[in-house]
């Protein structure tokens, strides 16, 4: 199949800056990290791409849907106000305090509409497209030259009489995904019912004094971060030849194939404990068709004795003292798979895998924080084994996103694309208990995966 990006074009129409309501919020605020937020300082945006069918001429979308989205989301920042703003270096810095978020009244979101002459019904379907067509719907952060970060860009791309997709970036400084959804869902709200009538959704509280750092982890996590970032980039262990287009692609793990698994772990395990959920073997399931899939490219054969696979664990409920669910920032510590590579290829791989998720899940029992020190160090030395890792997760619910035109036909995390190996994770959209699994590879291994994925039901 032979991908075609001059059909990327992309037109902008016009170009504006959203801040909240004139009087509404301080004039000037800051807001100190936390170790969880300074984990990612030097990395970049965490960015989603919702689309929504709405059959309306550029013309007439400006006219009728622009306003209310530009007011409503100002009148989001009321409460979100920090988003607006940047973090900045301390001029007084002290071990546990270098930097912080800082709003002025001056600081504004920039928001763009474009006009897209993309095929609107295959941009939103499951297959195979290039990833430069879907970044040609991504906003990009501002560019400064003062040492700030900021913090959150959007852009509404029109595919005139078809639908539209809002794009939205935040700094991963800022947030995690749940923060990130917790903002996008308030502005979805106050599009749809007034800002007045929002209900259900927690307000976000930003005071970084809800989560404790008795240990100092703020002050070794920076400290060890900029050690190794002086070292440069770990190198990669087999480099490709020759670098290929990268294409986007869904696979959708039904609800049936789920129990499926969730069952045969259960027997093959019998008697063991267990960590059989959705989550464990949606991943047991993408990690193995992802090993397969990058045998080809791999000139020096299975020379590794194990595989690795990173993702992220939700740590609001699990810290002493729990943090509230409206907690907006980043709450997240890194966890560590590792399982025989050859054991992954033998039948019954999927079960080896969920049996090491699920080791590692109860492993966080011993405390969450375990082991924080040396988190950094531990991942970027995983790097040339080319682990797998997961971004987003099912139960962020990114179908139930809301503007008032029904839900999203479409939710695609291209932000996967910057990390080789990494997927995304998120509820189907049909609602049926299955998990969506998005996949950035080159079109041979692209292929090799979606044969994996389609047959390996059979034979795990």
């Amino acid at each position: 199949m032979a991908f075609n990006s001059s059909s990327t074009k992309i037109k902008i129409v016009d170009q504006i800056q959203v801040s909240p309501p004139p009087g509404s919020v301080p004039d000037s605020s800051s807001v100190p990290l936390s170790f969880f937020d300074v984990a990612w300082l030097f990395t970049g945006p965490v960015e989603r791409l919702l689309f929504f069918s709405l059959p309306i001429s550029t013309v007439d979308f400006i006219s009728i849907h622009l306003p209310c989205l530009q007011s409503s989301l100002s009148e989001t920042l009321r409460q979100f106000y920090p988003l607006a703003g940047r973090v900045r270096p301390l001029p007084n810095p002290s071990p546990d305090n270098e930097f912080e978020f800082y709003y002025c009244s001056n600081d504004t979101i920039p928001f763009s509409i474009c006009e897209s002459s993309l095929d609107f019904d295959r941009i939103t379907g499951n297959e195979m497209k290039d990833l430069i067509e879907l970044k040609s719907l991504v906003p990009q952060l501002p560019r400064t030259n003062d040492g700030t970060i900021p913090l959150t860009a959007i852009q509404v791309s029109v595919f005139p009489e078809k639908g539209i997709s809002i794009g939205v970036a935040i700094h991963h400084v800022a947030c995690d995904d749940s923060s990130f959804m917790h903002f996008v869902k308030s502005w979805a709200a106050s599009h749809r019912v007034g800002p007045a009538n929002v209900s259900g959704i927690p307000t976000p509280l930003f005071d970084r004094a809800a989560v404790s750092d008795p240990n100092h982890l703020y002050s070794k996590s920076l400290s060890e971060m900029k050690e190794l970032l002086s070292k440069g980039p770990p190198p990669m262990s087999d480099p490709p030849l020759k670098q290929s287009p990268q294409l986007i692609s869904t696979f959708v793990l039904t609800r049936e194939k789920i129990n499926t698994l969730k069952e045969g772990l259960s027997a093959k395990f019998h008697g063991q404990t267990l960590h059989c959920s959705s989550f464990t073997v949606a991943c047991a399931y993408a990690w193995v068709c992802l090993i397969k899939s990058q045998e080809m490219n791999n000139h020096n054969g299975m020379t590794e004795k194990s595989a690795h696979l990173l993702f992220s664990v939700e740590c609001r409920s699990r810290l002493e003292p729990p943090i509230p669910a409206g907690y907006f920032g980043n709450c997240l510590r890194p966890c560590f798979v590792e399982a025989n590579l050859q054991e992954l290829h033998l039948q019954g791989g999927v079960y080896t895998a969920a049996m090491a998720i699920g080791k590692a899940i109860r492993g966080l029992e011993q405390g969450v924080l375990e082991g924080a020190e040396g988190w950094f160090r531990k991942i970027l030395s995983l790097v040339p084994n080319r682990p797998m890792s997961i971004g987003g997760s099912p139960r962020y619910r990114v179908y139930d996103v809301d503007f008032g035109w029904g839900r999203p036909v479409k939710v695609e995390l291209p932000t996967i694309e910057k990390t080789p190996g990494t997927i995304s994770l998120s509820e189907s959209r049909d609602g049926k208990g299955g998990i969506e699994i998005g996949v950035v590879l080159p079109e041979n291994e692209m292929q090799q995966f979606g044969l994996c994925f389609s047959n390996g039901i059979l034979d795990v």
